[in-house]
């Protein structure tokens, strides 16, 4: 117990540090992006008369993948009453975190149906790249791996392009963007949920099918 009191106060410690840091660096220096952050689901930008709930993930916390299956689900029952984009949002205390974010950004650059493949691949077999999977691994040599297992997702045919992404400045940057909208939105874990602009109370917790039904049902009576 006294173990599990230590655990969560290093994470309280953690989120609050991420935090205050995002305060300081968006105070800082604010660059306005060239288009809107965020991958939509099915390419179906929200309308305004859908319910748009706007999710922050990190592709490798163990949180933010439990938390896909049940709002995955969602989506599928409530069909067009419901639009989602998801953020990428790299926690610096997970390994490889942003490497695998600007995967995303590069997926969807390439091919934007495909994006969301690879995020669930990134899901299912997160431990592949962090932890001792990778601790006495270059850079380098991990940014080879995540490119290689990015075109198997998308499509081996890709991987040349997939890699020069990794060197392409405006992948980079991209993700930077993700990051930093998330710190002005005021997100500090993952998953992250904001619906039709307003946060959930349960942030950097996985929410099931019934909380989503909870949420969402009543809206469609107003």
């Amino acid at each position: 117990m006294e173990f599990l009191k230590i655990q969560n106060y290093n994470t309280l410690m953690k989120s609050i540090v991420l935090l205050l840091l995002c305060v300081v660096h968006v105070n800082t220096q604010v660059t306005l992006p060239s288009r809107q952050d965020g991958f939509w689901y099915k390419n179906k930008i929200a309308n305004a008369e859908s319910i748009l709930i706007e999710a922050f993930f990190d592709p490798l916390c163990p949180d933010s993948r439990d938390s896909w299956p049940p709002l995955k689900l969602a989506l599928q029952h409530y069909g067009s009453r419901l639009s989602l984009v998801v953020h990428p949002f790299p926690l610096p205390y997970h390994d490889n975190a942003f490497i695998s974010s600007r995967a995303l950004h590069i997926s969807n650059q390439l091919n934007t149906s495909a994006t969301y493949r690879l995020l669930e691949s990134f899901f299912d077999h997160q431990g592949k790249f962090y932890g001792n999977a990778t601790f006495n691994l270059s850079r380098s040599s991990v940014v080879d791996k995540i490119a290689r297992f990015t075109s198997n997702s998308i499509g081996n045919s890709h991987y040349v392009a997939v890699k020069a992404g990794f060197t392409d400045p405006k992948t980079d940057h991209a993700t930077r963007i993700s990051f930093k909208y998330g710190c002005v939105k005021g997100v500090y874990a993952t998953p992250f949920f904001f619906v039709n602009g307003f946060p959930l109370p349960n942030d950097g917790s996985a929410l099931d099918y019934n909380a989503w039904r909870k949420i969402i049902h009543p809206l469609l009576k107003n």
